[in-house]
């Protein structure tokens, strides 16, 4: 949905929440926010716009949950807490995290979706490629430079990355940067 409804309020649950732009506006607040970014977008879809679940879901919950009493069993609750800090820390203030700001955070007015062309494409699967990715959301990422390659005309001139760090530092210590530096639409179906 996110592909074909960007920006769209409820329905692109990409968009941070309007407590999530009232709540995370200053500097130190933005650090926290980005550390717990991971959380923040595995939660939104349940409570901005949740979905009945299926029976895959509920078997993966109780796998997952199953496993995660199993693994806090075997090698104790620290390790448990470990894996978690870890999945924050590698998703949220980590370099490579720094696509989940660049994708469609608003640097460049005029602009609401961005690529990054540096090495960690290498190790990303070209998840870096955001704007090849919107006009081909079905294209694979290993196929995306080729996009690009193939079309120089229209990304060549667009605002672009080629640092994900550089982002994530942007993003917290710019003063008119924040979750509400995204593009919301409004929801025409809700209306």
């Amino acid at each position: 949905e996110h592909h074909y409804s960007q920006g769209v309020d409820v329905i692109d649950v990409d968009v941070p929440t309007d407590w999530e732009g009232q709540t995370f506006n200053t500097t130190l607040k933005k650090i926290l926010w980005v550390i717990l970014q991971p959380a923040f977008y595995a939660l939104r879809p349940l409570l901005v716009n949740p979905k009945p679940m299926c029976l895959h879901e509920l078997a993966n919950i109780t796998t997952t949950i199953a496993f995660d009493i199993a693994f806090a069993y075997f090698f104790g609750v620290k390790a448990l807490i470990f894996n978690l800090a870890a999945t924050l820390l590698g998703m949220g203030i980590h370099p490579v995290a720094g696509h989940f700001i660049s994708e469609h955070y608003v640097f460049k007015e005029g602009q609401e979706t961005y690529s990054y062309y540096g090495l960690l494409n290498y190790v990303t699967f070209n998840v870096g490629y955001h704007n090849e990715h919107h006009d081909f959301p079905r294209v694979p990422g290993f196929k995306l430079p080729m996009v690009r390659r193939m079309a120089p005309e229209f990304y060549d001139d667009l605002h672009s990355y080629n640092s994900w760090s550089g982002v994530i530092y942007d993003y917290i210590f710019r003063l008119d940067i924040g979750p509400y530096s995204r593009v919301k639409r409004a929801n025409k179906k809700a209306a």
